[in-house]
């Protein structure tokens, strides 16, 4: 097919893991509706055709049937997301300036919105370096790459934030690296885990090239933050992602400020934090004055974290964690006539594919009939999704026939999203909405 009236982009041969060649890609007839409505991937089968030649990693030029640029992505023929899309300039180079470019707007968008002492720094498509996410934990980054072509571009990045945090004296002292979920495999990549970097005398400087082995015991992967004014070990080598959910720090201090409010207005204030994880919630509600708090996980080591922060808060005599199933233990607790003023429920997310929304429903209605039931009439219930294939419209139905079930009625009191530092791009990014979260007052019948 001819190419006449169209630019290529243009051939760069830059150091290191930059690879950017003149093949083009060229889409079906009627395909490519993703990223014509401003997302980012491209699947297998929306491929006619390649020209031209390429290794898997490579930046690649991406035209529609009829010849017009859709802009450049790297491409991995191993994956079912074929091709995920870096610029949709078509007259753009994907070379060292580009992507320190991408790293100072990502860091200076965190300064304009969120307390940047331990925030998500890059998200992957919204921050338009797709397949990537770092979180920021003080004075370290903990990094995870999901895709062959971000793994490749991965030292260069990290090189480049490691300079801009350090022109605003915020210096990296190590990056762990937790790309360990299952998903590398389908890119054909190896999971990866464990402390890549460190400072030291002769090493400022991430490197692809160096291969640094470190004494036990010379980083220790356990670190302490403050988030809302509440301290927490964040265990990066063990903890869930990257150690910590960033993404619900607002969420957790409108709950602070809720219970501060009900304790301000005379009221005794009892709470159930439901898949508490490391007590994040519960903490805040202690935080803001609750007289009991009960945190709830099926995991061992999140409650034995949990523990450890109510104590390193000096609120272990108010604030108290269990290892419970709480799929099975609130109909139990239903059971027992148990109620409470505060009931949070945050689970993880009941689906990660589209094909599974029909039982994801019927878990979230069953939770939030449980939860509304242990909830005082004139109390407050939090529920949230962290699933982006629950969509915000179906989880409000949800919730709503969980209420009818329940014989209860909700007063919206609040609905909230995912922290700032995870922004949501409009207009077709297939995953940066995600995180739904509703407070209500629960009323009985009237």
């Amino acid at each position: 097919m001819g190419m006449d009236g169209y630019r290529a982009v243009p051939d760069y041969t830059g150091e290191g893991d930059i690879h950017m060649n003149k093949a083009i890609v060229i889409l079906k007839k009627g395909e490519g509706r993703t990223i014509k409505a401003g997302g980012s991937w491209i699947y297998d089968n929306e491929i006619d055709r390649t020209e031209g030649s390429f290794e898997p990693g490579d930046m690649v030029s991406v035209r529609d049937f009829d010849g017009y640029p859709m802009g450049t992505g790297f491409i991995n023929p191993a994956s079912k997301i074929t091709i995920r899309m870096m610029t949709r300039d078509p007259d753009a180079v994907v070379d060292d300036a580009f992507i320190r470019a991408r790293v100072r707007a990502a860091w200076e968008y965190r300064k304009a919105v969120t307390d940047t002492s331990s925030c998500r720094v890059i998200f992957g498509e919204a921050d338009f370096l797709p397949g990537l996410v770092i979180d920021k934990y003080e004075d370290v980054l903990v990094v995870e790459s999901l895709a062959l072509g971000i793994d490749r571009l991965k030292p260069k990045i990290l090189q480049y934030l490691q300079e801009v945090l350090a022109e605003d004296g915020m210096p990296v002292r190590a990056i762990y690296e937790r790309s360990d979920a299952k998903i590398r495999v389908k890119e054909g990549l190896p999971r990866a885990k464990g402390l890549i970097w460190m400072a030291g005398e002769g090493h400022n400087k991430y490197s692809a090239e160096e291969n640094f082995i470190y004494e036990e015991g010379a980083f220790d992967p356990r670190l302490q933050i403050i988030e809302n004014g509440v301290k927490y070990v964040v265990d990066v080598e063990n903890g869930q992602k990257t150690g910590f959910f960033l993404d619900q720090k607002g969420n957790r201090l409108a709950m602070q400020n809720l219970v501060r409010r009900m304790k301000a207005a005379g009221e005794k204030v009892r709470v159930l934090d439901c898949f508490t994880h490391t007590g994040s919630f519960a903490l805040n509600c202690g935080l803001g004055g609750a007289d009991e708090v009960t945190g709830l996980d099926i995991s061992d080591l999140a409650v034995a974290q949990a523990t450890e922060n109510a104590a390193l808060n000096g609120l272990s005599d108010r604030v108290t964690f269990r290892a419970e199933d709480v799929l099975d233990h609130l109909p139990q607790l239903n059971e027992a006539g148990e109620k409470y003023d505060v009931v949070i429920l945050d689970p993880p997310a009941f689906t990660k594919t589209r094909d599974k929304i029909r039982q994801a429903a019927k878990g979230y209605r069953e939770i939030n009939i449980q939860g509304m039931k242990l909830t005082r009439n004139g109390g407050y219930l939090a529920t949230c999704s962290c699933s982006h294939f629950m969509d915000a419209e179906t989880f409000r139905t949800v919730i709503g026939q969980a209420a009818r079930a329940a014989h209860r009625r909700l007063r919206q009191v609040e609905f909230r999203t995912q922290a700032p530092d995870h922004p949501i791009l409009w207009s077709g990014d297939e995953e940066s909405y995600y995180l739904k979260f509703y407070i209500f007052q629960v009323l009985e019948e009237r």
